[in-house]
Protein backbone atom coordinates (compact mmCIF):
# COMPACT_ATOMS: atom_id res chain seq x y z
CA UNK A 1 0.00 0.00 0.00
CA UNK A 2 1.93 3.01 -1.20
CA UNK A 3 1.64 6.19 0.83
CA UNK A 4 1.28 9.65 -0.66
CA UNK A 5 3.14 12.83 0.21
CA UNK A 6 -0.15 14.27 1.47
CA UNK A 7 -0.64 11.32 3.86
CA UNK A 8 2.95 11.56 5.03
CA UNK A 9 2.52 15.27 5.77
CA UNK A 10 -0.70 14.58 7.68
CA UNK A 11 1.22 12.16 9.91
CA UNK A 12 4.51 14.10 10.03
CA UNK A 13 3.59 17.78 9.53
CA UNK A 14 7.10 18.97 10.45
CA UNK A 15 8.58 17.01 7.52
CA UNK A 16 7.71 19.89 5.18
CA UNK A 17 9.41 19.57 1.80
CA UNK A 18 11.21 16.41 2.93
CA UNK A 19 7.92 14.51 2.66
CA UNK A 20 8.09 14.79 -1.14
CA UNK A 21 11.74 13.72 -1.14
CA UNK A 22 11.12 10.67 1.04
CA UNK A 23 7.77 9.36 -0.28
CA UNK A 24 9.15 7.50 -3.31
CA UNK A 25 12.11 5.99 -1.46
CA UNK A 26 9.96 5.05 1.55
CA UNK A 27 7.45 3.32 -0.74
CA UNK A 28 10.24 1.38 -2.46
CA UNK A 29 11.84 0.38 0.85
CA UNK A 30 8.54 -0.54 2.51
CA UNK A 31 7.45 -2.65 -0.46
CA UNK A 32 10.80 -4.47 -0.60
CA UNK A 33 10.65 -5.36 3.10
CA UNK A 34 7.00 -6.34 3.39
CA UNK A 35 5.78 -3.24 5.21
CA UNK A 36 2.61 -3.37 3.17
CA UNK A 37 -0.41 -3.38 5.53
CA UNK A 38 -1.94 -0.42 7.38
CA UNK A 39 -0.73 -1.82 10.72
CA UNK A 40 2.83 -2.27 9.50
CA UNK A 41 3.02 1.04 7.61
CA UNK A 42 1.53 3.03 10.50
CA UNK A 43 3.99 1.57 13.02
CA UNK A 44 6.93 2.02 10.63
CA UNK A 45 6.10 5.64 9.73
CA UNK A 46 5.55 6.49 13.42
CA UNK A 47 8.89 5.02 14.48
CA UNK A 48 10.79 6.49 11.54
CA UNK A 49 9.06 9.81 12.16
CA UNK A 50 10.19 9.91 15.76
CA UNK A 51 13.73 8.66 15.12
CA UNK A 52 14.32 11.20 12.34
CA UNK A 53 12.60 14.21 13.89
CA UNK A 54 9.85 13.88 11.27
CA UNK A 55 12.25 13.25 8.37
CA UNK A 56 14.48 16.21 9.26
CA UNK A 57 17.54 14.32 10.52
CA UNK A 58 19.33 11.38 8.92
CA UNK A 59 22.43 11.74 11.12
CA UNK A 60 22.49 11.72 14.89
CA UNK A 61 23.27 15.16 16.27
CA UNK A 62 26.61 14.73 17.99
CA UNK A 63 27.58 16.39 21.27
CA UNK A 64 29.02 14.05 22.24
CA UNK A 65 26.50 13.54 25.00
CA UNK A 66 27.38 11.12 27.80
CA UNK A 67 25.33 8.45 26.02
CA UNK A 68 27.09 9.09 22.71
CA UNK A 69 30.52 9.05 24.36
CA UNK A 70 29.50 5.61 25.61
CA UNK A 71 29.38 4.31 22.02
CA UNK A 72 33.18 4.41 21.97
CA UNK A 73 34.66 0.97 22.60
CA UNK A 74 31.29 -0.78 22.87
CA UNK A 75 31.94 -4.33 21.73
CA UNK A 76 28.20 -5.07 21.36
CA UNK A 77 28.11 -2.38 18.65
CA UNK A 78 31.34 -3.62 17.09
CA UNK A 79 33.06 -0.32 17.92
CA UNK A 80 36.57 -1.69 18.35
CA UNK A 81 38.68 1.02 16.67
CA UNK A 82 39.29 4.39 18.33
CA UNK A 83 36.85 6.88 16.82
CA UNK A 84 34.22 4.26 15.86
CA UNK A 85 31.69 5.78 18.25
CA UNK A 86 31.50 9.05 16.35
CA UNK A 87 32.18 7.57 12.90
CA UNK A 88 29.35 5.04 13.22
CA UNK A 89 26.88 7.30 15.05
CA UNK A 90 23.20 6.85 14.29
CA UNK A 91 22.37 7.41 10.62
CA UNK A 92 19.41 6.71 8.39
CA UNK A 93 15.75 7.05 9.30
CA UNK A 94 16.04 4.51 12.13
CA UNK A 95 19.52 5.62 13.18
CA UNK A 96 21.65 2.54 12.46
CA UNK A 97 24.42 2.75 15.08
CA UNK A 98 27.80 1.01 15.51
CA UNK A 99 30.40 -0.56 13.23
CA UNK A 100 28.78 -4.02 13.39
CA UNK A 101 25.36 -2.70 12.37
CA UNK A 102 26.91 -0.61 9.59
CA UNK A 103 28.70 -3.72 8.30
CA UNK A 104 25.53 -5.84 8.37
CA UNK A 105 23.44 -3.10 6.79
CA UNK A 106 26.08 -2.45 4.14
CA UNK A 107 26.20 -6.16 3.26
CA UNK A 108 22.41 -6.26 2.96
CA UNK A 109 22.18 -3.11 0.85
CA UNK A 110 25.32 -3.69 -1.22
CA UNK A 111 27.03 -0.57 0.13
CA UNK A 112 30.48 0.02 1.62
CA UNK A 113 29.22 1.64 4.81
CA UNK A 114 32.42 0.89 6.73
CA UNK A 115 34.42 3.22 4.50
CA UNK A 116 31.53 5.52 3.55
CA UNK A 117 29.14 5.65 6.54
CA UNK A 118 27.69 8.92 5.24
CA UNK A 119 25.92 6.99 2.44
CA UNK A 120 23.17 6.33 5.02
CA UNK A 121 22.41 10.06 4.92
CA UNK A 122 21.17 9.86 1.31
CA UNK A 123 17.36 9.56 1.20
CA UNK A 124 17.23 6.24 -0.67
CA UNK A 125 19.72 4.58 1.70
CA UNK A 126 18.26 6.26 4.80
CA UNK A 127 14.86 4.76 3.92
CA UNK A 128 16.16 1.36 2.81
CA UNK A 129 18.36 0.97 5.91
CA UNK A 130 15.33 1.69 8.10
CA UNK A 131 13.19 -0.90 6.29
CA UNK A 132 16.07 -3.42 6.42
CA UNK A 133 16.46 -2.85 10.17
CA UNK A 134 12.68 -3.20 10.60
CA UNK A 135 12.48 -6.48 8.70
CA UNK A 136 15.57 -8.07 10.23
CA UNK A 137 14.36 -7.32 13.78
CA UNK A 138 10.99 -9.02 13.24
CA UNK A 139 9.06 -5.78 13.47
CA UNK A 140 6.49 -6.70 10.81
CA UNK A 141 5.32 -9.54 13.05
CA UNK A 142 5.18 -7.27 16.10
CA UNK A 143 3.20 -4.72 14.03
CA UNK A 144 0.72 -7.41 13.04
CA UNK A 145 0.32 -8.23 16.74
CA UNK A 146 -0.10 -4.56 17.73
CA UNK A 147 2.99 -4.72 19.97
CA UNK A 148 4.01 -1.09 19.57
CA UNK A 149 5.93 -0.82 22.85
CA UNK A 150 7.96 -3.93 21.97
CA UNK A 151 8.75 -2.37 18.58
CA UNK A 152 9.96 0.77 20.37
CA UNK A 153 12.21 -1.30 22.65
CA UNK A 154 13.77 -3.13 19.68
CA UNK A 155 14.52 0.15 17.93
CA UNK A 156 15.49 2.29 20.90
CA UNK A 157 16.68 -0.22 23.50
CA UNK A 158 14.12 1.32 25.84
CA UNK A 159 11.05 3.51 25.64
CA UNK A 160 12.58 6.95 24.98
CA UNK A 161 10.06 9.15 23.21
CA UNK A 162 7.22 6.65 23.66
CA UNK A 163 4.53 9.33 24.04
CA UNK A 164 5.55 10.98 20.75
CA UNK A 165 5.92 7.62 18.99
CA UNK A 166 2.44 6.53 20.12
CA UNK A 167 0.86 9.83 19.09
CA UNK A 168 2.39 9.47 15.61
CA UNK A 169 1.19 5.84 15.47
CA UNK A 170 -2.41 6.78 16.35
CA UNK A 171 -2.35 9.54 13.73
CA UNK A 172 -0.86 7.18 11.11
CA UNK A 173 -3.50 4.52 11.78
CA UNK A 174 -6.24 7.10 11.12
CA UNK A 175 -4.61 8.62 8.05
CA UNK A 176 -3.74 5.29 6.40
CA UNK A 177 -7.02 3.48 7.23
Amino acid sequence: MPITAQQLLQILPNAGRNAGVFVPVLNTAMNRHGIVSVARAAAFIAQVGHESGQLRWVREIWGPTAQQAGYEGRADLGNTVKGDGSKYRGRGLIQVTGRANYAACGDALGLDLINKPELLELPQHAAMSAAWFWATRGLNTLSDQGEFVKITRRINGGTNGLVDRQALYEKALKVLA
